[in-house]
C-alpha cells in the first residue's frame, strides 16, 4: 500500500468581493489587478465566521467523502497562518467539533506552503504504520490580517479552507515524491505585524524560482519525465507565477488548474481548494499523474506528485 487522498472537501464564504468593490475602498483599478494578478474577485468570511468554522465544514465533506466516520480519524492537522485563538489550536478545536475523539491534534505554520507540509508529514505517519487515517485542513480567513489601506496586498487576499483525508491508498497511486524546503534569510519578505506585509518583487523572484525548481525535482524523484504530467495543481498566488511553473513543465494551459482568478489567494487553502474544483470539473481523473506545488511565508515550499486515485 501507498499514502496518497481519500477524501476531500473544502468550503467558501458566500461574500464576494469584486476589483469593483476594491477599487472603491483604495487606489486601484480591475485592469491593473487583473492584469498583474489574474484576481477578478475573492471570498470574505463574515465578522461572525472564525477560522475553525470554516475547517469544520471543510473536514465535513472530505470525512464523508472517505466514507470513514470521525472517531477513525487518527491525526488532525491545520495548515494556518491565522488561527481563532494563539491556542487552542484550530487543530484541538476542530477535534472537540467533529467528535475526532481519538486523534491528536497540531497547528501547522508554514504560510502557503502549509498544506503541502500536512499532506508530507501524513505521509510519515502512514507509511511507518503509527496511523491509518490523518485529516489535513488548510484554512485562512487572511481577510482579518489584511491590511485594506494597502493597495499592494489589499487585492490578493481571500477566505477559504480546503480538507483532505489521507490514508492507505493502492501500490501505484497515491504520493509518489515530495520536497520540503525552507530559507529564513527570506522571512523579511513576507511576514505579519498585526497586519500582512510583503516585499511582492522579492517574492516573485523567489516563487518563479522555486514552484519550478520543486516541481522538477519531484517528478525526477518520482523517475518520471515532463511528459508524464498530466496536471498542475500550483500554489494560487498569481496567474504570472503560476504560468511560470507550468512554462517549466512544458504543459498546455488546460492542463493547469486556474482558481485564482475566482479566490484570489487563499494561502493553505488554495491548493485542496484548487483540487476539489478540477476533480468536479473532471480535469483530475483516475490514475492522473498530478502535480502540486507551494510556496509561502518563512519562506517556505513543498511539492508533491501523486498518482490519482483511491
Amino acid at each position: 500500500m501507498n499514502t496518497g487522498i481519500i477524501g476531500i472537501g473544502r468550503y467558501l464564504p458566500e461574500k464576494i468581493l469584486t476589483n469593483a468593490d476594491l477599487e472603491k475602498m483604495v487606489d486601484t483599478s480591475d485592469e491593473w489587478i487583473r492584469t498583474r494578478t489574474g484576481i477578478e474577485e475573492r471570498r470574505i468570511a463574515n465578522n461572525e465566521t472564525n477560522t475553525s468554522d470554516m475547517a469544520f465544514e471543510a473536514a465535513k465533506k472530505a470525512i464523508a467523502d472517505a466514507e470513514i466516520n470521525p472517531e477513525e480519524i487518527d491525526l488532525i492537522m491545520v495548515a494556518t497562518v491565522t488561527p481563532d485563538h494563539p491556542f487552542p489550536s484550530v487543530a484541538c478545536l476542530l477535534q472537540e467539533r467533529l467528535g475526532a475523539k481519538k486523534a491528536a491534534a497540531m497547528d501547522i505554520s508554514a504560510a502557503c506552503a502549509g498544506f503541502m507540509y500536512g499532506m508530507i508529514t501524513a505521509k510519515q505517519f502512514i507509511d511507518n504504520g503509527a496511523y491509518t487515517n490523518v485529516l489535513v485542513v488548510g484554512v485562512e480567513k487572511l481577510s482579518k490580517i489584511t491590511d485594506w489601506e494597502d493597495r499592494n496586498t489589499a487585492v490578493l487576499f481571500g477566505d477559504a479552507a480546503g480538507a483532505a483525508v489521507l490514508g492507505p491508498v493502492p501500490d501505484g497511486k497515491g504520493i509518489l515524491a515530495f520536497e520540503l524546503g525552507a530559507d529564513g534569510s527570506g522571512a523579511k519578505h513576507l511576514y505579519q505585524d498585526e497586519k500582512l506585509i510583503m516585499n511582492g518583487r522579492e517574492v516573485f523572484k523567489f516563487a518563479v524560482r522555486q514552484m519550478g525548481e520543486s516541481s522538477i525535482n519531484v517528478i525526477e524523484k518520482a523517475g518520471l519525465s515532463k511528459e508524464d504530467v498530466d496536471f498542475l495543481i500550483p500554489h494560487q498566488a498569481n496567474i504570472r507565477i503560476m504560468e511560470a511553473s507550468r512554462q517549466r513543465l512544458e504543459l498546455p494551459v488546460e492542463k493547469m488548474s486556474k482558481t485564482v482568478n475566482k479566490y484570489g489567494n487563499t494561502s493553505a487553502a488554495s491548493i485542496p481548494v484548487s483540487l476539489v474544483e478540477d476533480l468536479e470539473a473532471g480535469r483530475v481523473k483516475e490514475n492522473d499523474v498530478v502535480v502540486m506545488v507551494g510556496f509561502g511565508g518563512g519562506l517556505t515550499w513543498g511539492a508533491i506528485i501523486m498518482r490519482w486515485g483511491k
